[in-house]
């Protein structure tokens, strides 16, 4: 027995276990939509200066090579805008440490076997919450 645990009450198959896994010596992309990208949801601008060589370059690889939809304009003071539509993938890449989501029978005592290996952090929490509803309810019964 662990000493910062409370003795359990019930067998170990009673219990379920919800556990998210991350490794931490691996990142992996991840596309604007997925990460709720900012400029990907609402678009953005880009402002250059073409005066300058580094300039020149940005300009030149947004219109020749970025591959994205955007509006040109120019300010008073020389500087080129961009102006890209929402919707398209950014300039930024998205990384992240990937993540498991799993709830497994049992506690800590024993692993009984996985219930469930979700895709998505929205499903994970939705399953905790209907267990936690579930246990709620039973509690509220007596």
């Amino acid at each position: 027995m662990q000493p910062h645990r409370r003795p359990p009450l019930m067998p170990v198959e009673a219990y379920q276990t919800f556990s998210i896994l991350s490794p931490s010596d691996r990142m992996i992309r991840y596309a604007c939509s997925q990460v709720g990208c900012e400029q990907w949801r609402n678009g953005w601008i880009t402002r250059v200066d073409e005066s300058t060589p580094l300039g020149r370059e940005q300009a030149t690889y947004i219109r020749h090579w970025a591959g994205r939809t955007f509006k040109e304009s120019k300010t008073g003071a020389g500087i080129t805008v961009f102006t890209f539509a929402s919707g398209q993938r950014c300039f930024r890449e998205h990384e992240t440490r990937p993540q498991t989501f799993l709830t497994r029978v049992g506690d800590w005592r024993d692993n009984l076997g996985l219930i469930r290996r979700h895709t998505r952090a929205a499903d994970w929490v939705e399953d905790f919450a209907l267990h936690q509803d579930a246990l709620a309810t039973e509690f509220n019964r007596g």
